[in-house]
């Protein structure tokens, strides 16, 4: 088996920073070419009309922020992740970079493709139950539609 082209989901998580050690450590041993992909799920902000937080009653704060402001934001946010990953890791390694809005799940899928991986490394914020529920899987959704093996690192300690 080659492995020559191995796709980092990173977010600012400590659950993701371990993954992403573990991606770049496997990177290095096989001398792979690393994609790191971080993808912004936009943020959605309620429309209350009234100014009123509709479950406790309370006036909102309100900031004059549009969505193109908080695009950006979100943006900037994910290009400091990026460039602190490779700042961190990425020496001696090639490197090549996406920053995806939409779907977490979905954008992982759609970089792994872009780039060609061979594998795919992913962290678990190892939810179960009704939050699981909630909040979905991207992991097991990745590991569902993956046309690539995924490697999916649980916090704990590395050797």
């Amino acid at each position: 088996m080659k492995i020559s082209r191995i796709l980092i989901g990173i977010d600012d998580s400590k659950y993701a920073e371990y993954a992403t050690s573990y991606g770049f450590d496997l990177a290095k041993n096989f001398n792979a070419h690393v994609g790191l992909v971080h993808i912004v799920e936009p943020a959605i902000s309620p429309d209350t009309g009234s100014g009123a937080d509709n479950l406790m009653g309370m006036p909102l704060p309100t900031a004059d922020y549009n969505d193109a402001t908080v695009m950006e934001i979100q943006r900037e946010h994910a290009d400091n992740i990026i460039h602190q990953t490779i700042a961190k890791y990425g020496k001696g390694v090639e490197i090549t970079h996406f920053n995806e809005f939409g779907s977490t799940a979905d954008g992982i899928l759609n970089c792994s493709e872009e780039f060609k991986a061979d594998l795919i490394v992913i962290g678990t914020h190892s939810r179960s139950g009704i939050d699981r529920l909630l909040m979905g899987s991207v992991a097991e959704t990745v590991i569902r539609n993956a046309k690539v093996p995924v490697l999916v690192v649980p916090l704990g300690e590395k050797d």
